[in-house]
């Protein structure tokens, strides 16, 4: 062999192990047991049967990472308060408020539309005549934040404590149906609920008048770096351009409305 092949050799390798480190650079570390927790939501995650939308993409994100991530479930305030102290690093389909960015990132992944689930014998066909009549309470889940319609409404009414807090939404319909409270904010996860219940024939949805609002991975920013959240962010980004994310809406939503909600 001559001295020059060698030094060919040698180089090439050593491009090889260059090129394989920058790969292995650009995805997330996983030197150690990460965290993740869902919240009970429809058609997002249902605690009964460990399936939904948010089960999916957390498993996907599992699988394309390398990473071992502890998955749990508990209230969607708790998962906000762990978030903001850097004791969990991870939810999903996060809506983001100013406060919200403080200590969090996301990484978007679908939107969706909020609307007023409203009793029919509450006579109202607009979040207006909801708040003009002081004898509607809205029922909501506690941290649940929606588009700006939505959440101006229950600002005002929390502030004139006409608001009844659950930790999860199926009480909401359960105090709906009896009349304790006459409304409640709801998006396309909810839809089949509603219709298996006996609340679908006592209500109307009416629109909030907002354009869809997004969704993400919900990171820490006391447990993951800036440059952390980027790689999980691009993996996200790489979901959605495959065509991944887009598949796991339409396991639960007619081809259209999936399409709707994860191409944006």
């Amino acid at each position: 062999m001559y001295p020059g092949f060698y030094l060919l050799l040698i180089s090439l390798l050593l491009g090889t192990a260059t090129t394989a480190s920058a790969a292995n650079s650009d995805r997330p570390d996983c030197s150690r047991r990460l965290t993740l927790a869902l919240h009970d939501h429809g058609l997002l995650y249902s605690a009964d049967t460990d399936s939904g939308i948010d089960r999916e993409f957390a498993d996907q994100l599992i699988t394309r990472s390398g990473c071992q991530i502890a998955v749990s479930v508990m209230p969607r305030a708790r998962i906000w308060q762990l978030i903001e102290s850097g004791a969990l690093d991870f939810s999903l389909s996060g809506v983001a408020t100013e406060e919200r960015k403080r200590f969090a990132g996301f990484a978007w992944y679908f939107t969706n539309k909020y609307y007023l689930l409203a009793r029919r014998d509450a006579g109202v066909g607009s979040l207006a005549d909801f708040a003009r009549n002081r004898k509607l309470k809205l029922g909501a889940v506690r941290s649940f934040r929606y588009s700006k319609n939505a959440n101006d409404l229950l600002h005002q009414l929390d502030a004139e404590q006409r608001v009844e807090y659950a930790d999860r939404l199926q009480p909401l319909y359960q105090v709906l149906a009896r009349n304790r409270v006459q409304g409640m904010i709801i998006e396309p996860f909810n839809y089949p609920q509603i219709e298996t219940i006996p609340i679908r024939a006592i209500t109307t949805v009416i629109d909030t008048g907002d354009p869809p609002v997004a969704h993400g991975l919900i990171m820490s920013h006391k447990s993951l770096s800036a440059a952390e959240q980027k790689k999980w962010r691009s993996l996200v980004n790489e979901m959605r351009a495959d065509g991944t994310v887009r598949r796991i809406f339409g396991n639960y939503f007619r081809p259209e409305l999936a399409r709707s909600m994860v191409e944006f």
